[in-house]
C-alpha cells in the first residue's frame, strides 16, 4: 500500500511541475507577444509581466494536479 501511495504522490508531483514549467512559459510568452504586437493595447501596457506568468504557473500547477488525481482515479477505477 505504501508503494501506491508513493506512485501516486510522484504522478500529482510530476504532474504538477510540468503544468507549472508549461503554464509559466505560455503566459511569459503571451506577454511578450503582446508587447511586440503591432497594435499595443492599454490592457497590455499595464499588465505586469511577472504577474502574469505567476497567474499562468498556478494555473499550470493546478491543471496538472488535477489531470494527475484524473488519471489516478480512471486507472483505479479500471482495475
Amino acid at each position: 500500500m505504501v508503494i501506491k501511495n508513493q506512485r501516486l504522490l510522484l504522478l500529482v508531483v510530476s504532474c504538477s511541475i510540468t503544468g507549472v514549467i508549461l503554464g509559466g512559459t505560455a503566459s511569459w510568452a503571451e506577454s511578450n507577444t503582446c508587447l511586440q504586437d503591432s497594435k499595443v493595447t492599454n490592457e497590455c501596457l499595464t499588465q505586469d509581466p511577472i504577474q502574469k506568468t505567476i497567474q499562468g504557473m498556478s494555473t499550470g500547477l493546478l491543471a496538472g494536479a488535477g489531470a494527475a488525481c484524473g488519471a489516478a482515479w480512471h486507472l483505479r477505477h479500471e482495475d
